[in-house]
């Protein structure tokens, strides 16, 4: 039986590992899979409404214990809930002291009792006797009858004083782990096409001394098309990997003459992870040639590898979610898409089925049979290395 820590506001896990309010989707799954023989039966579920009417950050929210059986729970270090302890409502009051009046919900028959980034919901109707509930009582104050030895049903952690209007906080220091993250990536580009990245980047950094409080840093860095090796590892530092394509499978469909022509030397991708982003650099020139921007959306088959990226595609008008409202946008492509199906070399089925390649204004987006954008590529005409880079500050066109 797992044995974790209740931090309000913050946390619930142990000195091995810990679910953290604000932590990135890819943590909370990695630590899940680090620690599959202890913590088992793992599902991974969504909504694609939600998902739809949301901007889907992939980070924590909110953590829901929503069967105190199967765990032991504490409190600053003093168990509340456990084989030998029963989580009633005079344990949770003795645990954690007074609070505001809770909160009945008639239509449920669930009587919530709030804290401060943490709530208690007791059910009712498993009592033999109804309880007795009179909304007006004293001091504008309901009252409610709760029989002795009311157990918990469900406990929740959340940022804030209520459970329902919560959001989701920035990221704790615990969860960089000596990586940097983006915040947003807004792609450059003009009419005729994109010319590269500016990343919003957040790093986790220490001031001077060894006794120095860390905090969050935020710089800005941009990357072109037909920048070098060292443009990018100096903007962005060493990738989580290298990866040299063996093949190109999109060679097939491009107009190049000699696209037949295998070539000596491999192209190659930076791999960030965290950024949600691949740089595919020439294997002659090692010059930038094209940027990979990945939505880590649930279904795909890329799923869980890298963070979202949060990029920002410059238009006319407001931006759009779907494949359809993003062709309203940006035209409808003149060919029909190329069908991509993801398969490993150990496996070669794929849960997930294919996805769709549209070409636009020289970036093509990999779509989801879902009408959900997976990916999207950016190319652009690469400068040669006697040409000079563009300027930092250029704007973006809308």
């Amino acid at each position: 039986m797992l044995d974790l820590e209740v931090v309000p506001e913050r946390s619930l896990g142990n000195e091995q590992w810990e679910f953290a309010l604000g932590m990135p989707l890819a943590q909370a799954i990695s630590i899940l899979q680090k620690h599959c023989r202890i913590i088992k039966n793992v599902q991974v579920l969504y909504s694609e409404q939600l998902v739809q009417e949301s901007l889907f950050k992939q980070q924590c929210k909110v953590i829901e214990v929503y069967d105190l059986s199967k765990v032991k729970l504490k409190y600053c270090g003093v168990h509340f809930n456990s084989q030998a302890i029963a989580p009633t409502i005079e344990q949770i009051d003795q645990s954690f002291g007074a609070t505001h009046p809770g909160v009945y919900n008639a239509a449920e028959q669930l009587f919530h009792l709030n804290f401060r980034g943490l709530s208690f919901s007791f059910q009712l109707d498993s009592w033999n006797e109804a309880p007795k509930y009179e909304p007006n009582f004293a001091m504008g104050l309901a009252s409610l009858q709760i029989p002795h030895g009311a157990m918990v049903k469900r406990m929740h952690i959340y940022t804030g004083n209520n459970l329902q209007e919560t959001r989701a906080p920035v990221m704790p220091l615990a969860c960089f782990l000596g990586n940097i993250f983006a915040e947003c990536v807004d792609v450059l580009r003009d009419r005729a096409g994109p010319l590269g990245l500016k990343l919003r980047l957040l790093t986790a950094g220490c001031g001077p001394g060894v006794m120095a409080d860390s905090k969050v840093r935020s710089l800005e860095r941009n990357i072109y098309f037909g920048d070098s090796c060292q443009d990018v590892l100096g903007a962005l530092g060493s990738p989580h990997k290298v990866f040299y394509k063996s093949e190109d499978k999109m060679k097939i469909h491009s107009p190049s003459p000699h696209k037949q022509v295998p070539s000596k030397c491999n192209d190659y991708f930076f791999n960030y992870f965290t950024l949600g982003v691949d740089i595919l650099f020439d294997s002659t020139s090692h010059l930038v040639k094209k940027f990979v921007l990945h939505t880590n959306f649930p279904g795909h088959y890329n799923f869980n590898i890298y963070h979202r990226c949060d990029f920002k595609i410059p238009l006319v008008i407001k931006k759009g979610e779907t494949w359809d409202q993003i062709q309203e946008l940006l035209g409808h492509p003149m060919e029909k898409p190329v069908v991509l199906h993801r398969s490993s070399s150990a496996n070669n089925t794929n849960p997930f089925g294919s996805t769709f390649c549209f070409g636009l204004q020289r970036m093509i987006f990999e779509v989801m049979q879902n009408n959900h954008i997976a990916s999207v590529t950016l190319y652009g005409a690469p400068r040669t290395a006697s040409q000079a880079r563009p300027e930092s500050n250029i704007k973006l066109w809308t």
